[in-house]
């Protein structure tokens, strides 16, 4: 062999092995999420170190931001930054603020949803944005899904659910958070022909889209399940519980959900833990709590029980250890056995979102009262109880914790309370 080719092999072969280590490295680069209800969207935070119990006027408000317009949608936060979708002058804008509460800028993200007749009573922005590493993911009341730099706000894409993947309007506007896996972005279109829909995360292009079970609208935004055979995502539309293949949108396992009325809307997302998915819807004729075992290939779910009791509608619910807990009217906190979901212990809370992080449930009633419940053997302990007083419209947004401070939407207005004493 010449001296010549020699080198040639030698370069060829250097440059092998840097796109093998390249490849090996870039394929297995964490990414780092906020998104909808916390990590795998479980209600369940991380936070450790939380104070266990409140002064008489709650904990320490570190600061309130007024001017993010109407609507519900909980922030999401990502290392030095917040996220919030909002509303101003019946359009969407996506907001984003240092953790000091000082705004570093706004993007416009199309019409927002502000009702009619009926639903008029309930305006405003609705899904929190999901974040990844550098890129932002907001849903307009509308449809309008959009990516933005984490950094400056500036669009990268926008697709049109209805417009562009000939979705369906529906009563109470899109409220899907939508969710991020690889590069991928999944969306319920609600469509005849595109029911669900998967989007290129960079550039917005279709990756596939799906019929799925040609069903209307829930108001649900997914969860992500990795299975031996493949990864699904697990979602409800309004008559189906069922999971979606995330590399083709083949429809797989499914459940029917009964007793489906048009005051009754079921928004929560689906818990999954061990092999079973939770649900709880709130019609009055469904199935109420149910426990689903989900096959290994997803192609079957099976009910294992189901109480018709409890019924929430979209305060969402926990599942930790042995129980799930969620809120249902009349003010009750209840904690139901996994084995059998019959109610175990119950406290007098108002009824609103539930999340929980170290031992403790923090539930954000409709009310405006926030309550801190400490949950040791088995047993619930009111420990701190306060009323939020800033903002304005109804109190349905879900609570967020992130380095020891718990955000909370009222309306217009977003409020940053410290809840660890190392914050």
């Amino acid at each position: 062999m010449s001296k010549i080719n020699f080198i040639s092999v030698k370069k060829a072969l250097i440059l092998f092995v840097a796109f093998v280590l390249i490849q090996s490295c870039t394929s297995g680069v964490k990414q780092d999420i906020a998104e909808w209800r916390g990590p795998n969207r479980s209600g369940i935070y991380s936070e450790t170190g939380l104070l266990n119990e409140w002064s008489d006027n709650g904990p320490e408000l570190l600061w309130a931001y007024k001017g993010i317009g109407k609507g519900y949608a909980a922030p999401s936060v990502l290392g030095d930054k917040i996220f919030i979708n909002g509303e101003q002058d019946s359009s969407s804008f996506l907001f984003s603020f240092d953790l000091q509460g000082n705004l570093l800028w706004k993007s416009p993200n199309g019409k927002e949803f502000m009702g009619e007749g009926y639903s008029s009573a309930y305006p405003g922005a609705r899904s929190t944005p999901t974040v990844v590493n550098n890129l932002v993911y907001a849903s307009s009341g509308m449809g309008r899904i959009a990516c933005f730099e984490t950094s400056t706000g500036t669009e990268k894409w926008a697709v049109d659910i209805v417009k562009d993947l000939g979705g369906s309007e529906n009563l109470f506007g899109y409220t899907e958070s939508v969710i991020v896996d690889d590069n991928k972005v999944y969306c319920f279109a609600g469509g005849a022909k595109t029911n669900m829909a998967a989007l290129d995360r960079f550039t917005g292009k279709l990756a596939w889209s799906s019929e799925a079970m040609r069903d209307t609208f829930s108001y649900c935004s997914p969860i992500l399940v990795g299975l031996p055979t493949c990864k699904v995502l697990v979602t409800h539309s309004r008559h189906n519980l069922y999971a979606i293949n995330c590399k083709n949108g083949e429809t797989l396992g499914s459940f029917s959900l009964i007793g489906c009325e048009w005051d009754g809307e079921h928004c929560n997302s689906p818990v999954y833990a061990d092999g079973f998915i939770y649900f709880i819807g709130n019609d009055e004729k469904g199935s109420g709590a149910v426990k689903l075992e989900l096959s290994q290939d997803g192609k079957s779910i099976k009910e294992v029980w189901s109480n018709k009791k409890i019924r929430n509608n979209f305060n969402g619910y926990v599942k930790v250890e042995n129980n799930l807990f969620t809120t249902i009217k009349g003010n009750w906190l209840k904690a139901l056995n996994d084995v059998n979901g019959e109610v175990t212990d119950s406290v007098k809370v108002a009824t609103g979102s539930l999340i929980y992080a170290d031992n403790k449930f923090i539930c954000y009633g409709m009310n405006g009262e926030i309550n801190l419940i400490n949950y040791k053997q088995n047993r619930f302990n009111i420990t701190g109880t306060f009323r939020v007083k800033q903002g304005t419209g109804h109190h349905f947004s879900h609570p967020v914790l992130a380095n020891g401070i718990m955000y909370i939407r009222h309306g217009n207005t977003l409020l940053a309370y410290k809840i660890n004493t190392k914050v």
